[in-house]
């Protein structure tokens, strides 16, 4: 993921991001009536754990031009 200059590129990533952000709200739409089964709960946590790592990826690109390389902490 690197942008025509060698460095690190957003868009991709937060493509991928917001692709699995539409898959995970799809899949909560398609069936988040009870009674769900373990495998619509597997799947609904593999999908946000998929999600959640597009999320930290694309913070980590973004913290490279943050100073020290870091964002600060979260007051939430």
């Amino acid at each position: 993921m690197t942008d025509e200059q060698g460095g690190p590129a957003l868009q991709p990533t937060l493509s991928e991001w917001l692709k699995a952000r539409e898959e995970t709200a799809r899949h909560l739409a398609a069936g988040a009536t009870p009674p769900v089964d373990a495998q619509w709960v597997q799947l609904l946590a593999d999908l946000l754990a998929t999600e959640r790592s597009w999320q930290d990826q694309y913070t980590e690109l973004i913290a490279l031009g943050s100073a020290g390389g870091q964002f600060p902490s979260s007051n939430r």
